[in-house]
């Protein structure tokens, strides 16, 4: 199997989640819309997006999928089967469509035009991004008042896809310390190796810089 991948925060998770559930993949660093890619990639993926996990003739694209395959071949706990499985669906599902949609619109303000010269930072945005990531921010803190993980006793694929906008919060100047457990449990998050660096001994060239931005 090979795994293609940037270091960019939907192929970051998928890398990391091959790495914290040590799947026999190989890692390709890709640049899909790099002069001369472009065939190469719409070929396995219509979208010419990363990642991209390659299983001898069969291509399978989007971050979750591909989790959730990974986590079927190690036959995993990590992607929750049973009785836990809609739970896991559940965060996956709110995760995108409100506290990572939040991150992603300051993200995108703030750090990925920025980074690749796409204009100046739209305040309007920053503002409404910030008042969602607030609401769902304190969505999550709420419920990890009593408890160290999004779903069950353990780390599971939730966990790893709610927070995947998180690894960049500093960067983005996301307010992470007004929600204090959701903070903590980023903070345990970053302890798993998978997470913390998933890009550790791989020929991963870093992103380029983050010009100066206005708030």
């Amino acid at each position: 199997m090979k795994l293609y991948f940037s270091r960019n925060y939907n192929p970051r998770l998928a890398v990391a989640v091959a790495r914290h559930l040590n799947s026999p993949v190989e890692f390709e660093f890709a640049s899909p819309f790099a002069p001369g890619e472009r065939e190469k990639f719409l070929k396995l993926n219509p979208n010419q997006s990363v990642p991209i996990l390659v299983e001898g003739e069969t291509t399978l694209w989007e971050a979750d999928a591909i989790a959730c395959r990974l986590s079927r071949l190690a036959k995993s706990d990590f992607w929750p089967t049973g009785d836990a499985m809609p739970d896991l669906i559940r965060w996956i599902s709110w995760g995108y469509w409100n506290f990572v949609r939040a991150c992603d619109m300051v993200h995108f303000e703030r750090v990925t035009k920025q980074r690749y010269g796409l204009g100046p930072v739209r305040r309007e945005v920053v503002d409404e991004g910030l008042s969602e990531f607030a609401s769902s921010a304190a969505i999550l803190d709420q419920h990890l008042a009593n408890r160290d993980w999004l779903v069950g006793d353990a780390v599971t694929y939730a966990d790893f896809r709610v927070a995947c906008v998180l690894p960049f919060a500093e960067l983005a100047g996301l307010p992470l310390a007004d929600f204090p457990r959701v903070e903590a449990w980023h903070a345990r998050l970053m302890k798993i190796p998978a997470w913390r660096d998933p890009f550790a001994g791989l020929d991963a060239p870093e992103l380029p810089p983050v010009n100066a931005r206005t708030k």
